[in-house]
């Protein structure tokens, strides 16, 4: 293996792991804050470096390939971005007495322990290690999702325990089958759950088990994915957890879900015996954008209003990649990649709004273009770019995958557009009353960090006007590999 190579992959797992342990030692908010954007920013850095050096063979533990550095850099980059805006979030939540500094340690400590967590998911060729890695970024974010210590906190954080204890069991039921698929093919032992093994020999699996597996496996990372109707932790933990887990839950761990469901069907479609997982996947995400847009209407919560939406946006990229072939999945990655960025964004400006305005009842919230420019504008862009309109990249990446299904089936195409405009429809109807109007709630100033969030939506607009020829290229090769 390359030096540089393994030293880049060691160091985007080792540096979130090491600093949670200092993290959770050393006290002081701001020293441990700036701890915190230091480490975040080291794995970025890590996991970029994977762009431009040779990268490591294939282990059974550890795969680096042109699927997972999407994924990987992503992870990273808006993870890095989260860690500066949870620095002036959770200095106010200090400030305040909502959190005390006991909680704010184990706070770090838990955000890099979720890092490393969704890391080594990317990065593992091992199913069963996937798995694992799934559960403790499952895990960590559970305990964050509490961290307020209130009724409702902890009552969301017990549903989201439960719900995704159930759906993480069926992933591992369905990580079994798989290798019981695997092991008269491959024989017993470790090479049955090793990824690069596995797509080598799918093609002479028993195809009924491979059925069977990724239904289990559909419906438990489904869960995590949070498609409907698996989505009934997602709301609450959205809405009762600290405002910077929003911005991780819908930025990036439900694309951690996703990357494993990727995998998995992978895996499926190279076995010609096997049934195809894409009419599952493109029903389940239709579902889940038509009854997403319709509860959008019906949310006073500003934060479950933005959890529906990311219940709706992962439907668009799961309806996406089950639809396959190039151009429909090549639209799946770039919605992936631009939701990502946008919500989190999205939920970078809501945060700072909650704290000023004191609620986070739309009712009560009104005017902020007035009271608060920055952090209203920020959000009409933020809203505006979330529901599709150009020149901004979910424009681009909806107007992919609407052209595309239209071309091969047109019906359903039909269907996809109907959530859509409903979609539209009611967050253009919640951001016409919070940021336009007679001002409602405090006008005080906030100190707030704007460089996360306008750095996101930047992106999103320089990818709605052009697109990098080498970021094209490498899209279209990824999309190639799904299949």
């Amino acid at each position: 293996m390359n030096v540089a190579s393994f030293d880049a992959v060691a160091a985007v797992l080792l540096i979130p792991i090491g600093s949670a342990a200092l993290l959770a030692a050393l006290p002081g908010y701001r020293l441990t804050a700036r701890l915190n954007v230091v480490a975040s920013l080291a794995t970025f850095l890590a996991a970029l470096s994977l762009f431009v050096i040779e990268r490591p063979p294939p282990g059974p533990y550890v795969l680096v390939d042109d699927l997972n550095i999407v994924f990987i850099v992503l992870n990273t980059f808006v993870g890095f971005t989260t860690s500066i805006f949870s620095a002036s979030y959770i200095a106010h939540e200090l400030e305040t007495g909502r959190l005390t500094p006991i909680y704010v340690r184990f706070y770090h400590a838990m955000y890099q322990t979720m890092m490393f967590g969704m890391n080594l998911a990317f990065v593992s060729n091992n199913i069963g290690l996937m798995w694992v890695a799934v559960e403790i970024a499952t895990l960590t974010t559970v305990l964050m999702v509490g961290l307020y210590r209130t009724h409702a906190a902890l009552e969301a954080a017990w549903k989201y325990f439960i719900l995704g204890s159930v759906g993480i069991a069926f992933a591992l039921f369905g990580t079994i089958l798989v290798y019981m698929a695997a092991r008269p093919v491959v024989g017993e032992g470790q090479d049955g759950m090793v990824w690069t093994v596995l797509i080598q020999h799918a093609a002479n699996f028993d195809p009924a088990l491979l059925n069977v597996a990724f239904i289990f496996l559909f419906l438990g990372y489904g869960t995590k994915v949070g498609l409907a109707p698996l989505h009934a932790w997602l709301p609450d933990a959205h809405a009762e957890g600290p405002t910077p887990i929003s911005a991780v839950l819908s930025g990036l761990l439900l694309n951690v879900a996703l990357y494993a469901l990727l995998r998995f069907k992978i895996l499926l479609a190279a076995n010609p015996g096997a049934l195809a997982p894409g009419p599952l996947m493109v029903t389940i995400g239709l579902i889940s954008v038509v009854f997403a847009a319709f509860m959008l209407y019906r949310r006073r919560d500003i934060k479950r209003l933005f959890a529906y939406s990311s219940i709706e946006h992962m439907g668009i990229i799961v309806f996406a990649f089950g639809m396959g072939g190039p151009l429909a999945n090549f639209a799946g990655l770039l919605h992936m990649v631009m939701h990502s960025l946008t919500k989190s964004a999205i939920f970078y400006a809501v945060g700072h709004i909650s704290q000023v305005k004191g609620t986070q009842r739309i009712s009560r919230i009104r005017g902020l273009t007035v009271t608060h420019p920055a952090l209203g504008w920020g959000l009409v862009t933020g809203v505006v770019a979330i529901a599709g309109l150009p020149p901004l990249g979910i424009f681009m990446s909806e107007f992919l995958v609407v052209s595309s299904t239209f071309a091969r089936q047109p019906l359903l195409a039909i269907v996809l557009v109907f959530g859509l405009l409903l979609a539209f429809g009611a967050l253009t109807l919640r951001l016409t009353s919070v940021a336009f109007g007679g001002p409602r709630g405090s006008a005080a100033p906030t100190e707030a960090s704007y460089v996360p969030m306008f750095a996101h939506l930047s992106l999103v607009l320089i990818a709605g006007i052009y697109l990098p020829a080498p970021f094209v290229v490498w899209f279209q090769h990824v999309a190639q590999l799904l299949g």
